[in-house]
């Protein structure tokens, strides 16, 4: 038994190079610390001068936002078209017959589908209009074709918005029931369930205007 005031004079005493075995019997910690030298750089003192913040560029802060949060889109009226409108001969020839007949009617196109209605009428699309709410006013400026019973109005591919005025209240929004359908494959005996519950929204015409062409020169 060694005494503690042996082991500490052990422990303490200093040992030669010489009598460490071979450095390929050493394990391979020990072999990287005896046989290679390491360099440790200091920190430097100061920061460059193109790494320090200043009050002209901050750093951005990054905000931290929910998924799930919805904020709804405020409907904005379309800009107007700077080209100038351009009144042909036909249509200074046929537009006073067209306003002066009732009842016209509009091709008029929502999210590229077309939809042939009047005044009055409602219309019942077949998706779920993102950022609307029942009793938002829309304008609706694509139209294909306005007429009335003797005359056509054709658009190449659509007809200028200033012609007419066509606007559409939102109504509100509709879904069909509940759909289960059950989707297999050959040879397999899995069967996947499907669910599905299409949205609708509902739009009336309120308004449908066919602009005079006197309104049209004075506007001009």
């Amino acid at each position: 038994m060694f005494s503690r005031a042996l082991r500490r004079s052990i422990a303490d005493a200093p040992v030669s190079t010489s009598a460490l075995p071979p450095t390929f019997l050493l394990p391979i910690r020990a072999r990287f610390f005896n046989s290679t030298t390491q360099h440790v750089e200091s920190p430097p003192d100061a920061l460059e001068s193109s790494q320090l913040p200043t009050a002209s560029s901050p750093s951005p802060a990054k905000i931290p936002t929910n998924p799930r949060t919805f904020n709804r889109a405020v409907p904005q009226a379309p800009p107007l078209p700077t080209k100038p409108l351009e009144l042909t001969p036909s249509i200074r020839e046929l537009l006073p017959f067209m306003t002066a007949q009732p009842s016209h009617y509009i091709t008029i196109h929502i999210h590229g589908k077309p939809y042939l209605v009047t005044e009055g009428d409602s219309v019942r699309l077949p998706f779920h209009m993102p950022g609307v709410v029942p009793g938002d006013v829309l304008r609706l400026n694509k139209a294909a074709n306005l007429g009335s019973r003797d005359y056509t109005m054709k658009g190449e591919p659509y007809l200028d918005e200033r012609l007419f005025v066509c606007r559409a209240v939102v109504e509100g929004a509709e879904s069909d029931p509940m759909k289960i359908k059950e989707k297999t494959k050959r040879r397999q005996r899995k069967v996947k369930t499907v669910k599905s519950k299409h949205k609708h929204t509902v739009l009336r015409i309120s308004e449908l205007k066919l602009h005079t062409l006197e309104e049209l020169e004075a506007a001009a």
